[in-house]
């Protein structure tokens, strides 16, 4: 991993790659297979990434089938992502129909130029935009802030905000991460973290071969973005996933993306009574995936040990922005941080001769992560079959992005001379929604045999009672 190269990886070698590390056999890799064009533009091979992710989690669900019962002949065949479907759902799946979603990004986050290179002041929580503020000492004018920042070297600042509770990433370049301390201890982890748990204390369901995860129950307790991709991907093949949100928490804008299928309650777990009912909860649950700081959950009393305790065999799959060693295992961050941290927006704006960063055209660090989970988390489902054990696994943005930079670099593509969207990109009926009627892109994986699709629609973060519907 010591320079980029010239020439990218293709969606075969990323499925090799993420399927290997979900513990899967190299002969089950081979069921993928793709169709048509996908539509990011990058110097690195983004489409490809994209595709092989959902791809890795098609074929997860093709091979937990295989394990329960389903004859092979229709357990086993091709799993089949459209291309340009899987990059429409790497950006937003949803449009609205005369109504529109809030900004995407606060107005003071942002790259700023700094007195020695660029850094990301990523706002969008109240909290992170108070910390940055207060470090910097202005108003939260976007004027102010960058006249602010001109005066601080990058690494202090980022520094400085983080030690505020804030969230900040110099940019760096791939080189500089090889050699920065996280950037070497987080190479040094293997792409997924797994670990066996204990016996199972329910290592079976009454299985549908095409709802194949009938029955799991899932506790979500992720935040943006790639935490509720995977937990998005388990509802879409039937699970019933209740997501977990302390009061206060917010994410207007991706509502209606993430909470597609799920069930959204509020919990303090700081509250005795709160707490109480999310261990009842857990000790029904099959999965718990979750995207705390790596030492939060610890914080509580509740460490990996713990829930286990809580719930024997317990599949618990976690998320890290940076890793689990290193300096840097237990800092804030968020995909497009991390893009700035190890490189991405450094390379693209070099190979671009852009005057400013150019980070990925979507958070693809986020989004393939998400789908990296979904397949851990449907693999160790299959292990339970096999073995009636559990699983604990992990993952981390900064550790699927060094698999995307290791793919390679390419000249930047030309546009697509068609347009960005069309109408056979949409499901033909629309959604109705609390916020009104809306659009969705059709669905980019193929798994013969298998439904997918989603039984509730999206909701408003704290809208379900923290219970288990079935």
């Amino acid at each position: 991993m010591h320079d980029t190269g010239s020439t990218t990886t293709d969606e075969h070698d990323f499925v090799t790659t993420f399927w290997e590390a979900c513990q899967g056999s190299p002969a089950e890799r081979d069921l993928a297979r793709f169709r048509g064009q996908g539509l990011l533009r990058s110097v690195f091979p983004v489409d490809a990434f994209a595709s092989a992710s959902i791809a890795t989690a098609g074929v997860a669900v093709a091979t937990l089938r295989r394990q329960m019962g389903v004859p092979a002949a229709a357990a086993m065949p091709a799993v089949v992502v459209d291309r340009r479907l899987a990059s429409l759902w790497f950006g937003m799946s949803v449009r609205p129909q005369g109504w529109e979603l809030p900004p995407i990004w606060d107005a003071v986050a942002g790259d700023y130029r700094a007195r020695d290179g660029w850094i990301r002041l990523h706002t969008n929580a109240a909290h992170h935009r108070a910390a940055a503020l207060a470090v910097l000492q202005v108003a939260p004018e976007r004027a102010a802030v960058a006249q602010a920042v001109q005066q601080w070297q990058a690494q202090d600042l980022e520094t400085a905000v983080v030690a505020r509770g804030g969230c900040a990433g110099a940019m760096h370049s791939w080189l500089q991460w090889q050699q920065h301390p996280q950037g070497r201890a987080v190479l040094q982890e293997p792409l997924l973290h797994w670990e066996a748990a204990g016996p199972a204390a329910r290592s079976d369901w009454d299985f549908d071969p095409r709802r194949p995860l009938a029955g799991i129950r899932v506790l979500d307790m992720t935040r943006v973005l790639a935490g509720p991709v995977a937990t998005r991907f388990l509802a879409s093949l039937g699970a019933e996933v209740l997501r977990i949100d302390p009061p206060g928490w917010d994410e207007a804008v991706l509502e209606p993306e993430i909470t597609l299928g799920k069930h959204c309650a509020r919990l303090d777990l700081r509250r005795a009574e709160d707490r109480q009912r999310w261990e009842t909860l857990l000790r029904d649950a099959d999965v718990l995936v979750h995207g705390y700081r790596s030492d939060a959950l610890a914080r509580l009393g509740l460490d990996v040990h713990a829930r286990q305790m809580l719930r024997p065999g317990l599949i618990d799959v976690s998320l890290d922005a940076y890793g689990f060693t290193g300096p840097w295992s237990a800092r804030r961050g968020f995909d497009s941080i991390v893009q700035m941290s190890m490189g991405f927006a450094e390379q693209g704006q070099r190979s671009a001769r852009a005057d400013k960063p150019l980070p990925l055209p979507v958070q693809a660090l986020d989004h393939a992560t998400g789908y990296l989970m979904a397949a851990a988390t449907v693999r160790a489902l299959t292990l339970r079959a096999e073995r009636g054990i559990g699983s604990i696994v992990r993952a981390s943005l900064a550790r699927t992005g060094a698999v995307l930079m290791a793919g390679g670099t390419r000249p930047m593509p030309e546009p697509q001379p068609q347009a960005p969207e069309s109408a056979a990109d949409w499901e033909d009926a629309s959604e109705h929604l609390v916020w009104g009627a809306a659009r969705r892109v059709r669905w980019p994986l193929q798994v013969a045999g298998v439904t997918p699709g989603w039984t509730r629609p999206a909701t408003p973060l704290g809208s379900a009672p923290a219970q288990w519907q079935a």
